[in-house]
């Protein structure tokens, strides 16, 4: 029987080794795959590296590196148990696979760079488990999540549901801005709140739902009105927005300080049995003023209280909005950027539509001039609550 010595002997003589050196020079071009043990990678690690410990490298590497043409550097302590991932990378179909000599170890002598990466501790490896198991979001997903930060414009039907799953999916910092109170007649719809806090601020409400849901997650309340003397200062920072506001004249205001700041909204918005979901992306896909260049009038975008809305309605909208959201923070499959997904309750069925940029917007376009924020109240009724805006683009 071979002794171990005899089969590593073996294995490298199949492989391709490099040193520490002709490593580093792949830096930007290779995946660098760290195959020790999850105490030793907290320890220290070269930054970037995809971790995957050696003894479950063919049951997870097939989903979390799919391209089997992308060069692929593998490193341990020493270069032994990279040695062996290597050979099994190879014998998996990856094409170009490489294994560090001296691993982790002699990088480290040498001065090369290497940090601590940051990695979620027990409990929140429990309470994320069913993310790391998606190849597609992993713990450096989950990692990304924890670091985002969104900005929910509005506690209503709509912002409920949103930070509901935003905060359970781990969005490490969840901003609120909402100035009214909690009514009993918003409780058919608005799952934030409850029986015992009617009569509170909304975004206190708020708080204390998404607390106690998840620890990790800081909110940040803004108990005031949007306007353009504050929307620059409120949304500077995040990543995300999430438009969950009742308004044209908000709409066209949250659209123009988004183009400035470059930063997506996922738009919402629902109306009796009907609900629409899109994301505006500036200068990527079309805006909101690409999209309604003009309000409707009063009498063709009544109010819910006035129409109505079915209570289940804005979950089923408000949840497509966080995962949007989910979607552009981890870069995800294909968001709703240029296209409009119209939901219709009574049918159960859904429509999309293309919705493309205008070259003549006057906020986006190709001749667009300088953008003004400014108060829009004077463009339509301030009472429009929740409405869609109609599907104008096909």
């Amino acid at each position: 029987m071979p002794s171990f010595r005899d089969l590593l002997n073996q294995v490298k003589q199949s492989i391709r080794e490099v040193d520490a050196g002709r490593a580093a020079a792949e830096r930007g071009r290779a995946v660098f795959l760290d195959v020790r043990e999850a105490d030793e990678y907290e320890q220290g690690a070269i930054p970037g590296a995809l971790h995957i410990p050696r003894g479950y490298v063919e049951l997870q590497v097939e989903g979390r590196l799919p391209d089997k043409g992308q060069p692929i550097v593998v490193y341990c302590a020493g270069g032994t148990r990279s040695a062996f991932a290597a050979k099994a990378l190879q014998d998996l179909g990856y094409e170009d696979v490489v294994s560090m000599a001296g691993g982790f170890n002699t990088w480290k002598d040498e001065g090369r760079d290497w940090s601590v990466p940051r990695t979620l501790d027990a409990d929140q490896r429990n309470r994320y488990q069913r993310h790391l198991l998606l190849p597609e979001v992993g713990e450096r997903g989950q990692q990304k999540l924890l670091e985002s930060k969104v900005l929910l414009l509005g506690a209503g039907g709509l912002g409920s549901p949103a930070a509901l799953y935003l905060a359970a999916a781990g969005v490490g910092t969840i901003g609120i801005i909402d100035m009214d109170v909690v009514d009993a007649s918003n409780l058919q719809r608005q799952i934030l709140h409850n029986m015992d806090r009617i009569g509170e601020r909304k975004v206190d409400s708020a708080k204390k739902t998404l607390a106690a849901m998840n620890p990790d997650v800081t909110v940040i309340t803004y108990d005031t009105r949007l306007g353009a003397d504050n929307i620059l200062d409120i949304i500077d920072g995040y990543d995300v927005i999430v438009d969950g506001t009742d308004n044209f004249p908000t709409r066209y205001l949250v659209n123009d300080a988004s183009l400035l700041k470059r930063i997506p909204v996922v738009h919402g918005s629902i109306f009796r049995f009907e609900g629409q979901v899109t994301v505006f992306a500036p200068y990527e896909g079309p805006c909101y003023r690409c999209f309604v260049p003009e309000p409707p009038p009063a009498e063709l975008a009544p109010s819910c209280a006035e129409a109505g809305v079915l209570g289940v309605l804005p979950g089923i909208i408000g949840s497509m909005q966080a995962m949007e959201t989910i979607k552009l923070l981890l870069g995800l499959g294909d968001p709703l950027i240029g296209r409009l997904l119209a939901y219709d309750a009574l049918e159960q069925s859904f429509r999309a539509f293309k919705v493309r940029r205008d070259p003549e917007c006057p906020a986006c376009g190709e001749h667009a001039g300088e953008i003004v924020i400014a108060e829009y109240d004077d463009l339509c009724m301030p009472h429009v609550i929740e409405a869609p805006a109609p599907a104008l683009a096909v």
